[in-house]
């Protein structure tokens, strides 16, 4: 793993009011929390300034999603400039909920991130394949294209501030977890195709974490394979397992 600090994302999803959050903020800030592990929740959107003002402050706060201008007649949407008003720092893009339900595509992902790194924002870029696309085999075809559009909007100096989240649709909320060999494989995989298609540099440093059905019970044996950064965990993020999740290099 080298240098790279072992990320924790908890991705929120269209879940929680106040009251659950104000629930999600206390078992949070009590931790306590790896001082070795970056750690960033998703609340939201209309519930960002409210996250953010309650967490502590060592906790990242990231947005669901963004669009790829700074203001404008989007309606529903949200810029990167307002994100960071909110003081967030963070944005999920492409993640699988956002390509197959909402319809986005590998190009609009790839110019919503080219925006978001131009505005200022971190990105955790998210890619995986459909069950269907791995029982044909088909799985680093889709990860290598969906990572492609995202390699030609991302400038050299942007890379530090991309987490890329490989996550296996069929394994998204379905309590169906890739092993950890399974996972591992496909990492390494990304890893030197970044090699060859962008650089060593890039391949030996850029973090790659794993999301789909990431729990208290597996979080330390996928954390230990040494192509793994970290976890975007969906559902375990709501609850006080997740401390555990962020601490499963520990």
């Amino acid at each position: 793993m080298g240098d790279r600090k072992f990320f924790v994302g908890g991705n929120w999803k269209m879940n929680g009011v106040k009251t659950d959050i104000d629930g999600i903020v206390q078992f949070m800030n009590a931790g306590p929390l790896s001082e070795n592990t970056e750690v960033v929740v998703s609340p939201p959107a209309i519930y960002l300034d409210y996250a953010r003002q309650k967490l502590d402050s060592k906790i990242g706060v990231a947005a669901q999603n963004c669009y790829k201008a700074e203001k404008g007649a989007f309606t529903g949407d949200i810029s990167p400039k307002m994100i960071l008003d909110c003081g967030c720092k963070w944005v999920i893009l492409g993640h699988s909920e956002r390509r197959n339900v909402f319809g986005e595509n590998d190009q609009l992902i790839g110019e919503k991130t080219k925006h978001a790194l131009e505005s200022g924002l971190k990105v955790i870029a998210c890619i995986g394949e459909k069950l269907e696309e791995r029982e044909a085999g088909q799985t680093m075809d889709v990860v290598c294209r969906q990572t492609k559009a995202l390699l030609d909007n991302i400038a050299d100096d942007k890379w530090g501030n991309v987490v890329l989240a490989y996550e296996p649709v069929w394994a998204i909320g379905t309590g169906k977890t890739a092993t950890p060999e399974q996972a591992q494989e496909v990492h390494d995989e990304l890893r030197k195709w970044l090699s060859g298609n962008k650089s060593a540099d890039v391949a030996k440093n850029v973090r790659i974490i794993y999301g789909g059905s990431v729990n208290a019970a597996n979080c330390k044996d996928l954390a230990g394979k040494p192509d793994i950064d970290g976890f975007l965990v969906g559902g375990a993020s709501l609850k006080p397992d997740f401390v555990k999740i962020v601490n499963a290099k520990e």
